[in-house]
């Protein structure tokens, strides 16, 4: 899960517990909207993790100095 797919999520939970007042037979609304918050801080949580932690290695990569070297074609030597 992605960092907007989590908010979404947050979003969409918070919209479903607290702006919705219809009720369904069997099925709570309020429940569902309180599963969407949590899943969706969860994958904020992890997504947050993945970045900064995957960040963090492409920081420390090592870089290969590479140095001049003698040309390939040398000057014609004149007679």
């Amino acid at each position: 899960m992605y960092i907007g797919t989590s908010i979404f999520m947050i979003t969409l939970g918070a919209i479903l517990k607290y702006a919705i007042t219809a009720t369904v037979a069997g099925f709570s609304i309020q429940t569902a909207g309180l599963i969407l918050i949590v899943a969706g801080v969860i994958g904020l949580v992890v997504s947050l993790i993945l970045y900064f932690s995957d960040a963090d290695r492409r920081g420390s990569r090592e870089v290969e100095v590479v140095r001049e070297r003698e040309p390939v074609v040398r000057e014609r030597e004149r007679f």
